[in-house]
């Protein structure tokens, strides 16, 4: 809404939008400290500021990229996470033609420094697209360097300490997800099964 320009939004419409009762959105949103004005609704931008302090997005997250092949850069110039509170500070990589090479206006640096980078840079959060045989090894030495914040993209599952958050983007299982809602509306094998 407030990409759109929108500067007031009533309970209801965000209720809506999010699949919730607008009673319910209310007494939630209260708990942020967050008051609508009766007959006017919501202004968006103080909401966003709210809902952003609450998760902890109007800090500057520092996270670096390990594995800098065509999903790390990707990663590394996609513009959205500045908006969010996320700065790219680092990129690294093993590979010795990717490293001392400018991306996003970063130099990657090799694999061999992480732990230094890590620390120099503060980073808090550590994005893995690393291949699948690299990814524990480098997870481990992010979990020594004190990181306790993982995005893992390597399609492996990752061990690692219960004090370690660690969130796997799989992008075969959403395209899965995705296949099943289209069998649905197509009214294939799945629907006929369902209907007997």
């Amino acid at each position: 809404m407030a990409e759109r320009g929108i500067a007031t939004v009533s309970s209801e419409d965000l209720a809506a939008a999010a699949g919730v009762n607008s009673a319910k959105l209310r007494k939630d949103l209260s708990h942020l400290g967050s008051y609508g004005t009766r007959g006017v609704g919501y202004d968006v931008e103080y909401l966003v500021y709210q809902i952003s302090r609450e998760l902890g997005l109007t800090q500057d997250w520092a996270v670096a990229i390990v594995g800098v092949g065509n999903l790390g850069r990707a990663l590394a110039n996609y513009g959205g996470f500045v908006s969010r509170g996320f700065r790219i500070a680092a990129l690294l990589d093993a590979d010795p033609e990717i490293v001392g090479d400018d991306i996003a206006g970063l130099n990657v640096e090799h694999i061999d420094e992480l732990e230094a980078v890590i620390g120099r840079r503060g980073v808090s959060i550590v994005v893995l697209a690393t291949p699948a045989v690299a990814a524990q090894e480098v997870c481990d030495r992010v979990v020594s360097a004190g990181v306790t914040s993982i995005l893992n993209f390597a399609p492996v599952v990752l061990s690692v300490p219960d004090s370690v958050d660690v969130r796997k983007v799989d992008l075969s299982i959403e395209l899965q997800i995705l296949a099943f809602h289209e069998q649905r509306k197509a009214g294939g094998p799945l629907m006929a099964v369902d209907s007997q």
